[in-house]
């Protein structure tokens, strides 16, 4: 077996769960973000007596904050993360709710003191479909409610995919801070931050490489090890020779308070 059949093959065996990237310790590293969403998160909440988080995925960045008001909700849209985040959360007081994906929150209108979400949402876009999101986490928070958000720009990882042979579409390039906070004052909010920043990843194996494109799987769609495998031992050979492969994630922060005189045509939606 050759270095790339063993690497890949060991990639493949690696459990994909959540959104634990653990098995990328010594394998693969990531900058974060200078402003500590975590951090941040955890400051937000002490100041909530009611809070949701939004698309939560496996529950792992809630479970690293362990701090929550007297009512915590974690909504979920992906069917294999529920059960993970069920586990992970409900022993902490957690509520983990699933949702259906649609631009709709299942929770009366005006329910929540803070909304946060984390790498989830399609709201990535400053387009009316993207405004129907945050119309929606508009109605379920109070007025004057806080929005914490840390959302994926458009211009990530743009040399992974570029290896992978994908051509990145110009209308997912544009996506920045600037248009997240434009679409987000749109839907009934005051933001006070919003910025960007991008961020070195390194890979050292092409087996990192599989792992990652496996548990993010919008980089590089319907990838596979067999559909992709003449890119992938070009990315190997070029590892060997020039050593770590590195790209660039892009991240957006986005602070703001609902505004208090917004009212939302989608109160009438509300669940029972």
């Amino acid at each position: 077996m050759s270095d790339y059949e063993r690497l890949v093959a060991e990639a493949l065996r690696a459990p994909v769960v959540g959104w634990n990237f653990d098995w990328l310790r010594g394998r693969a590293t990531e900058e974060r973000p200078t402003w500590e969403y975590s951090r941040r998160a955890r400051s937000a909440l002490a100041a909530a007596s009611t809070a949701m988080d939004i698309d939560t995925g496996g529950g792992e960045v809630l479970a690293y904050i362990d701090r929550f008001p007297p009512l915590m909700v974690a909504t979920e849209a992906w069917k294999p993360n529920v059960g993970v985040a069920k586990e992970r959360l409900r022993p902490l007081g957690v509520h983990v709710v699933e949702t259906d994906g649609t631009p709709r929150l299942p929770f009366r209108s005006e329910t929540f003191d803070l909304v946060l979400n984390r790498h989830g949402l399609r709201g990535r876009a400053d387009s009316a479909e993207a405004e129907v999101w945050w119309k929606e986490v508009a109605r379920v928070l109070r007025p004057g409610g806080a929005l914490l958000t840390q959302q994926v720009g458009g211009r990530g990882m743009q040399s992974l995919g570029e290896a992978m042979g994908v051509v990145p579409r110009a209308s997912r390039l544009q996506f920045d801070a600037t248009k997240a906070r434009r679409v987000i004052e749109r839907s009934g909010f005051v933001v006070t931050d919003a910025r960007e920043e991008f961020l070195r990843t390194v890979f050292f194996d092409v087996g990192a490489v599989v792992y990652y494109l496996r548990l993010v799987i919008w980089i590089v769609p319907g990838f596979s090890t067999v559909s992709h495998e003449v890119q992938l031992r070009r990315l190997h050979d070029r590892i060997q020779v020039e050593g770590p492969f590195v790209s660039h994630s892009h991240r957006i922060l986005v602070e703001a308070h609902r505004n208090p005189s917004h009212r939302s045509s989608a109160a009438s939606r509300e669940a029972v």
